[in-house]
């Protein structure tokens, strides 16, 4: 009998399974645009606890592994900014990451009061960029991220949440 795939907030045990993950995750992302310095390779498992320590961590568990994770803040100008999604490659195309989209947003609108969502991918990520938009992400705007990768800002009203995954 196979197990499900559980959706829960993230504990302070799961910062090092979120850690090995995300290293895992975003190899694809770095050989994408030759770059290993991105910011998902290059941060601490300290930081990693500092952010499931304070922000709104998300967690999908098969059995008693982590295999994906989300994260999100709300930002001085009270949009949340959700970043860091990944999901095990072995598990990738069954939804995962919409259902980690989906209790992010709602924990933050619901506990956190934002009003929008925010978040950035890499110009060259279609899947990333498929995924957004199924789930109601605009583009708004393009960036360059600290390690010079050019990325597209998208974002969705706080009130859409609800139509997520």
């Amino acid at each position: 009998m196979g197990m499900s795939v559980t959706i829960s907030a993230a504990s302070e045990q799961d910062a090092e399974q979120i850690f090995r993950l995300q290293y895992l995750c975003f190899q694809s992302e770095a050989a994408l645009y030759g770059n290993y310095r991105i910011d998902p390779l290059v941060q601490s498992l300290d930081s990693v606890r500092e952010e499931v320590a304070k922000d709104c961590v998300f967690v999908a568990r098969l059995g008693d592994e982590v295999v994906g994770s989300v994260r999100g803040r709300v930002t001085d100008d009270g949009a949340a900014a959700i970043g860091k999604l990944c999901v095990h490659p072995r598990l990738q195309g069954h939804g995962i990451g919409a259902r980690l989209l989906k209790a992010a947003e709602a924990a933050l609108a619901e506990q956190r009061g934002t009003t929008r969502f925010r978040l950035h991918t890499g110009h060259r990520s279609e899947s990333n960029l498929r995924l957004y938009r199924r789930v109601g992400y605009e583009t708004v705007g393009t960036a360059e991220g600290a390690d010079g990768v050019p990325m597209i800002v998208l974002e969705k009203h706080a009130g859409a949440y609800a139509a997520t995954a």
